[in-house]
């Protein structure tokens, strides 16, 4: 097919690339044998190297082993952002496991339905989680419970405070003593071989399984190879050329459970040897920036609402955030002006990118020092197709600046939901995966999200999407955050409303918002109703949850009636 896009493309990228053929973890023992002494993480300011990151790695492999976890056994992670998590992962699949990763937000009934569905027979919990997991392992298959601290990688000093403050945090002093088949984690690796035995793992073998899809319906399970995260990895570090081995620092604000920040903060960083720095709460921006003004990161992916948050934050001018080379915004549009600002602070390149956990996920982004077409998601990675077809039946390709669903292909794309064929028969055709995103492609090859097609909102017979009313709305100098959504109309089915967080110490009233938005928009795209939120809801990365605004509004509307 034609790719218009290659002649957008960096100098140094090149539209195809070679994929080492073999698993992910060896990435790890590949970075530990050239820079075995190289930052691999700092945890609150505490860092271990790379030969000690594989070193425990291997003998967490080794522990699971030893549990009797084999090929191809399920082993759930369920942490924040913390070494245990990359060595949960990396171990789990250096044994020849499959990673199943937990949301930290989730609920009782969430934890158990995605045990039960992958099967997992052994879980890494932290131990605030651990009564989540004790009170549904009898539904599930778990046979073995390996519970870790917050603290253990925590620097001497202050894991001494924290055991003096009592572990006031939830769940950090749990008795685990009567449990069966339930370990805690450091006891585990001490009595553990230093080596695992070998296990053949082949690239196309399941890596991992991202479960997606729970704000629209039952969550399932994308199921990753090793080939699909390992050539997202290197389609990562050749889109940012001038990545340096063993020479970057990533900040690690995205969850790593999350496609995103599995790819492009930790298959990336092992990749390219990189200090992983890891925040555990994407939300606590002051923590996030007092770490960027001592560590000094290079690469911060992240998605709008951080960027946002950045922007805002009280006192930036007394941080040191030049220090910012590259960013990929991802998850959901970002908006020009926060993008500008943005750079405007840092001296930094900040361009938006797109992608999908069945894509493991980067599919698209800006060129990095290129040209960057603002408000589109970019070009396609190398080796990755692209194109837009009609909404219809999604069997017509549609010409440049016609609006379609967008359709990728890609050695990134997973092998399908996980015990779902029915539902793999529909996102997957004939090597094609069907996003659920509509899109357009210019003549440059350069593509733009109109909006999902779930987030639609059609309004007197318009079809009005919600990001070409929300960049509006961020032109507003009051506006810190907003999100629109279409609510039940009894009289256009649909209408615009705005959900908008002012900037501090600003007032505004709706009259005035809605006032700004006429004449920089049609008419029937403009909201009709706005509420002002000290909030909105998030998920853990970030992404604001339309769906559940609109959840409110017709809840409200049954109470009244």
């Amino acid at each position: 097919m034609e790719k218009p896009w290659l002649k957008n493309y960096e100098p140094q990228v090149p539209p195809t690339l070679k994929y080492p053929e073999r698993p992910l973890p060896d990435n790890l023992a590949e970075s530990a044998r050239k820079y075995p002494e190289a930052t691999a993480t700092i945890f609150m300011d505490a860092k271990l190297t790379y030969a000690q990151l594989n070193t425990l790695v291997d003998r967490f492999a080794a522990a699971l082993q030893q549990l009797g976890v084999k090929k191809g056994d399920r082993v759930a992670v369920y942490s924040g952002n913390c070494p245990q998590f990359i060595i949960g992962y990396y171990g789990a699949l250096r044994a020849g496991a499959i990673v199943v990763s937990f949301n930290p937000l989730y609920a009782a009934r969430e934890v158990e339905h995605q045990l039960k569905d992958s099967g997992a027979e052994t879980m890494l919990v932290m131990s605030r989680f651990y009564p989540i997991v004790k009170q549904v392992r009898a539904h599930t298959a778990l046979k073995n419970v390996i519970v870790t601290n917050i603290k253990e990688y925590f620097p001497p000093v202050l894991k001494l405070l924290f055991t003096l403050a009592k572990e006031k945090h939830e769940g950090d002093r749990q008795d685990i003593s009567g449990d069966p088949n339930t370990y805690w984690f450091q006891e585990l690796l001490s009595k553990a071989p230093a080596k695992p035995r070998p296990v053949e793992v082949k690239p196309d073998d399941t890596a991992v399984l991202l479960y997606t899809g729970g704000t629209t319906g039952v969550p399932k399970g994308a199921e990753l190879s090793h080939a699909n995260i390992m050539a997202n990895a290197v389609m990562c570090r050749h889109w940012v050329p001038d990545i340096r081995e063993a020479k970057e620092v990533i900040l690690t604000a995205l969850p790593l459970y999350h496609s995103f920040g599995m790819t492009t903060c930790m298959n990336l960083g092992v990749y390219a040897a990189a200090a992983m720095l890891l925040i555990p709460n994407p939300r606590d921006i002051p923590t996030l920036m007092k770490n960027i003004n001592k560590h000094h990161p290079t690469f911060f992916p992240g998605v709008p609402t951080m960027y946002v948050a950045f922007n805002n934050f009280p006192g930036l001018v007394k941080y040191d955030v030049k220090s910012i080379r590259a960013c990929i915004s991802g998850a959901a549009g970002l908006p020009v002006e926060v993008q500008a600002r943005f750079q405007e602070l840092t001296g930094g390149h900040l361009v938006e990118g797109y992608g999908l956990s069945e894509s493991s996920p980067v599919t698209h982004a800006n060129p990095i020092y290129g040209k960057n077409k603002i408000g589109t998601i970019g070009v396609p990675f190398p080796d990755t197709e692209a194109k837009i077809v009609d909404l219809e039946t999604g069997t017509k390709d549609l010409p440049p600046g016609e609006v379609g669903e967008l359709v990728i292909r890609g050695p990134q794309v997973m092998k399908g939901y996980w015990n779902m064929p029915d539902e793999t028969a529909i996102a997957l055709r004939s090597g094609w995966l069907y996003t659920g995103d509509i899109a357009r492609m210019d003549e440059e090859g350069y593509f733009q999200i109109v909006d999902r097609k779930k987030d639609m909102i059609i309004a007197g017979g318009f079809n009005i999407y919600p990001r070409d009313v929300e960049e509006v709305l961020y032109q507003h100098p009051k506006v810190k955050e907003a999100v629109v959504a279409g609510i039940p109309d009894p009289y256009r089915g649909e209408t615009v409303k705005a959900y908008i967080i002012l900037k501090e110490g600003e007032t505004a009233t709706g009259e005035e918002v809605i006032e700004f938005c006429k004449g920089k928009m049609a008419k029937y795209k403009v909201p009709t109703a706005v509420e002002f939120r000290k909030e909105l809801p998030k998920t853990i990365v970030g992404k604001i949850l339309r769906r559940m605004l609109v959840e409110e509004e017709k809840k409200k509307l049954a109470e009244k009636k």
